[in-house]
């Protein structure tokens, strides 16, 4: 199970654009992605609910998601928090990401990063750790509900694993 160590490990969002809003990838997701949001469904089988702002950032060349748990742990600080950016790298023809949560502080050489070409209205993002363990993230853009789908997944022997299934909801 050390995918769910690397699911904890990536738990929040921050991200990163390398280029402006205005000539980022067709569909414009990563413009969609911008606002406040309720983020709610299952992580790990348990019910979640986690606040979330995006917010275009240095020059809207980046994207950073702040995602805050309502849950709390025990010494009263929310239970997940992080911060992702994400970015389209029109050079390369893809999105690269950096995932910092509060579940792992090692460093930004245990596997936050990533790339994603681009796939229809969807991102995904594949995590590659330095133990071999691989983490598969997807944002999923609805766009007649305007909502955003996340699934996470861990992957073992080949196969995905199941880790949370969320819904991302303007406020």
């Amino acid at each position: 199970m050390r995918w769910i160590l690397a699911a904890a490990a990536l738990g929040g969002a921050a991200v990163s654009l390398a280029q402006a809003p205005s000539s980022g990838p067709p569909g414009g997701l990563l413009e969609r992605m911008s606002g406040s949001w309720v983020l709610e469904g299952t992580i790990a089988g348990k019910p979640a609910t986690h606040d979330l702002v995006a917010s275009p950032v240095l020059n809207g060349q980046y994207v950073q998601l702040h995602e805050v748990s309502r849950e709390h742990n025990a010494h009263g600080r929310p239970a997940y928090e992080a911060i992702v950016y994400l970015t389209w790298e029109p050079t390369r023809g893809e999105y690269s990401c950096l995932w910092l949560d509060t579940t792992s502080n090692a460093g930004f050489s245990n596997g936050v990063t990533c790339r994603a070409k681009p796939s229809g209205d969807e991102i995904r993002l594949l995590f590659q750790y330095p133990d071999g363990t691989t983490f598969h993230t997807t944002f999923a853009y609805n766009r007649q509900a305007d909502t955003w789908r996340w699934t996470l997944d861990g992957e073992e022997k080949g196969k995905l694993v199941p880790f949370a299934r969320l819904t991302m909801r303007r406020r």
